[in-house]
């Protein structure tokens, strides 16, 4: 009898340890494709060329330039990808119609090719962006200050909201994508493998 519980705890315990690892691997895939760096750099930059939220016309033309700085950022980054080469070395390139470029001659990364997932990838981690910086305050308070006190529901509701949209759509469309930042251990042959 103590045989029977004790490997029925083994088996309880080995799918709490894969739902665990599951759970685990969702985060992490999430953390690739959300734009914390970029976030995090707009708010360190922010309070220095919005002037605190307080803009001038210079301050309100620099803060619309790092928005776009950061936001073609976020786009850009859903289509870079990155791979071990033949010779060990990691290489990274833009994800295009034919594969990665630039490419090397010697290998084939056809399977790095575009995808319909790439560009949803890169419209809701746009978005999740313009969500968190738009109603920073130091943006609010540069381009619409009367926004801040009037609408407080939609300042505390929307981030959520765009938040837990995206997770499930970042859900639905996994990113295989390794791209500046997040190395690929992975040679080309073992992603084409893995993506079929």
């Amino acid at each position: 009898m103590a045989s029977s519980s004790s490997s029925s705890s083994k088996q309880l315990r080995s799918s709490s340890q894969q739902l665990g690892d599951m759970a685990f691997k969702g985060v992490g895939n999430l953390l690739k494709v959300l734009p914390t760096g970029t976030v995090f750099l707009y708010q360190f930059l922010s309070p220095v060329v919005s002037n605190n939220g307080h803009c001038h016309t210079l301050n309100k033309y620099l803060t619309g330039i790092l928005l776009t700085i950061c936001g073609f950022s976020c786009c850009f980054t859903s289509f870079t990808d990155s791979y071990v080469g033949n010779d060990g070395v990691i290489h990274y390139g833009i994800a295009t119609t034919k594969g990665l470029w630039p490419s090397s001659k010697s290998e084939n990364l056809s399977a790095y090719k575009l995808r319909f997932g790439d560009f949803v990838h890169g419209f809701f981690t746009v978005l999740v962006f313009a969500v968190i910086v738009l109603l920073d305050p130091n943006t609010v308070g540069c381009y619409y200050p009367s926004f801040e006190s009037s609408q407080k529901m939609l300042l505390m509701a929307l981030p959520p909201v765009v938040g837990a949209i995206s997770s499930s759509v970042f859900m639905v469309f996994p990113n295989k994508r390794h791209g500046i930042g997040y190395p690929s251990s992975q040679t080309p042959q073992e992603y084409s493998q893995s993506s079929s």
